[in-house]
């Protein structure tokens, strides 16, 4: 167990605590590599709350292990399959943080990720901000460049197009209140949605704080699966009428071709 020096821990008491929720399934190629980033944080008030929806493969043997080093981390392995939506609502319902930041069990923080961003959101009064990435591939290799963050983002805007990395978003926990994630696909959009009619506004940093891996598994590289759920969530989700929704759907459509050219 991590023990922390009463200088740590005097520091820890005058900066807002944030809560990081990683659901995690079937992660164990990936998990070593998101955890340690989390560790290396140079910002010291956080606790980590990682859901374990009853992977197969070596995860929770490799999470329960790395959760019995530190006091700041609680392990949640499920006893049965409840999806990433589900997971991720346990893990908020257990969050005690002013904040909460969002990872993906196969993502990865810089170390000055978290730091960043309690400094821009407490210094503007901020409910939600998210930040510039790089990707990666499944061997860790950069596979882009910087894909900057836009100065703000708003509901409208993000109908048409979802440009906020998840992994790269941190929330005023007052503000969700009790919004959840819904279990359809694109979850992570739909509660942008629902967030931003609360907040109005994301805003972004321009700095590149986090990788985001791009696997050949990962619902986000099926495009005809993309295709059809933003349609379902223009449509019954948002419940925009067909008029708008073919409006949305078409600047979806532009912007995913203009982003597959580049």
């Amino acid at each position: 167990m991590l023990v922390l020096t009463h200088q740590i821990l005097k520091q820890i008491k005058l900066e807002p605590l944030v809560s990081i929720i990683v659901p995690c399934h079937n992660s164990a190629k990936f998990i070593t590599a998101t955890l340690n980033s989390i560790v290396a944080q140079d910002y010291p008030s956080w606790e980590l709350i990682i859901i374990d929806d009853q992977s197969t493969d070596d995860t929770s043997t490799i999470v329960e292990k790395f959760a019995r080093k530190y006091s700041n981390v609680q392990f949640i392995p499920l006893q049965k399959n409840m999806g990433v939506s589900n997971a991720r609502n346990l893990g908020m319902t257990k969050a005690s943080g002013k904040y909460i930041a969002f990872l993906d069990s196969d993502d990865i923080w810089l170390e000055n990720k978290l730091s960043r961003q309690v400094a821009y959101m407490e210094d503007k009064k901020l409910a939600m901000t998210f930040c510039a990435y790089n990707r990666i591939n499944e061997d860790g290799v950069t596979i882009s460049g910087v894909t900057p963050a836009p100065f703000s983002v708003g509901y409208e805007q993000l109908l048409s197009h979802n440009m906020i990395i998840f992994s790269t978003s941190m929330v005023l926990k007052s503000v969700i209140g009790n919004l959840e994630f819904s279990p359809a696909g694109h979850e992570d959009w739909i509660f942008f949605l629902q967030l931003f009619k609360k907040c109005k506004l994301g805003y972004g940093i321009n700095e590149p704080l986090a990788l985001y891996r791009i696997r050949k598994d990962s619902l986000s590289s099926n495009k005809l699966k993309a295709v059809v759920k933003t349609w379902k969530i223009l449509r019954e989700s948002e419940k925009l009428g067909l008029v708008k929704s073919l409006y949305h759907f078409s600047k979806y459509a532009v912007l995913t071709i203009l982003k597959r050219l580049r």
